[in-house]
Order: structure tokens, then sequence, then C-alpha cells
């Protein structure tokens, strides 16, 4: 909503502006797109690395306290 609302102030302000964003607004998110999956995978990789690395204190941790 708050984009929508930016958008609709630039078009006030300066509306050929605002049609170029519009136009180009799909074009920059395609190119964005192969960033976020790469964030994603790495995000992944770091996420089994630390389940990897913390495995062994989990283990030996011992019991858990339930809070019920």
């Amino acid at each position: 909503m708050t984009k929508f609302l930016l958008w609709l102030i630039l078009l006030i302000l300066c509306w050929p502006l605002a049609l170029l964003a519009l136009i180009l607004y799909p074009f920059v998110w395609l190119l964005m797109l192969p960033f976020r999956l790469a964030g994603i995978a790495v995000g992944g990789v770091f996420s089994l690395l630390k389940a990897i690395l913390f495995l062994p204190a989990r283990i030996l941790g011992g019991p858990r306290q339930v809070i019920a």
C-alpha cells in the first residue's frame, strides 16, 4: 500500500517519471530474481551448517525442560 501511495505522489508531481517507473518495474523485478534465489540458497546452506555444528551440543545437552 505504501508503494502505491508513493507512486501516486510521484504521478502527481512528475507523471512521465511515474509512467516510466511503472513500465520498468517488471524488468527490474526479473533482474533481481536470480539474486533473491541465490540469497535463499545461501541462507539454506548457512542454516544447514549451523544445524550440523550445533548437533553435538544438542545431543549432549541433556533433557530439555518443557514449559507447559
